[in-house]
């Protein structure tokens, strides 16, 4: 498997902020130099892939064809048991345009109404292309509880509604390094260094 090397560079095919300041954080350490796919200018490429993964990889690959750079893409999404996984590949547009997540934390608390499964869990695909069309994949996930209303002023996205397996603190109640203990993408951002950045 190809690896990169301290000194390269790297383009993080996301437009989402949160996610953007996750990911550098978590590899601050690697000597590889981040760049968002908006400081590229890179357009966003329709993600109609029906999961996780063949979503990350048509990001991941629209990214490294356009700026001639190896690419890391992340698709993720939160998933309610009682709602057969949903709302999964959706869990941004349940947000709407207007990223109004505390909308979407209403709607997932009416559609469980007063069912008693509350279990819910975290998935992340990661995808590692390159421009020759290289691509490896990567996969993490943490289990745990949906908790309604909303807690916790930190993270982004579903953290507030989400308590891991574990603990009784949600994401969002938790500094970044006590998330990134747990979380969905440190586990596959922790696979995915181990297999293609450089070895100390």
């Amino acid at each position: 498997m190809r690896r990169l090397a301290r000194g390269d560079r790297l383009v993080l095919a996301t437009h989402n902020h949160g996610k953007l300041r996750e990911i550098k954080e978590l590899l601050n350490e690697a000597g590889i130099e981040v760049i968002g796919a908006a400081d590229l200018c890179l357009a966003e490429p329709a993600e109609d892939a029906p999961d996780f993964s063949g979503n990350a990889r048509i990001k991941a690959l629209a990214a490294a064809r356009a700026s001639g750079l190896p690419a890391l893409a992340d698709d993720s999404g939160f998933q309610l048991a009682a709602l057969g996984g949903a709302p999964g590949v959706f869990s941004a547009r349940w947000a709407g345009p207007g990223n109004d997540f505390l909308a979407a934390f209403s709607r997932i608390e009416t559609l469980l109404a007063d069912r008693p499964d509350r279990r819910a869990s975290f998935c992340c695909a990661l995808c590692m292309a390159w421009p020759d069309d290289g691509i490896v994949l990567f996969q993490g996930r943490v289990e745990g509880m949906f908790i309604f209303p909303p807690r916790g002023e930190g993270g982004f996205g579903y953290d507030p509604v989400f308590v891991p397996d574990g603990e009784t603190r949600t994401y969002a109640e938790m500094t970044s390094a006590e998330k990134h203990r747990t979380s969905h993408r440190a586990r596959a951002l922790q696979a995915w260094r181990e297999a293609v950045l450089p070895q100390p």
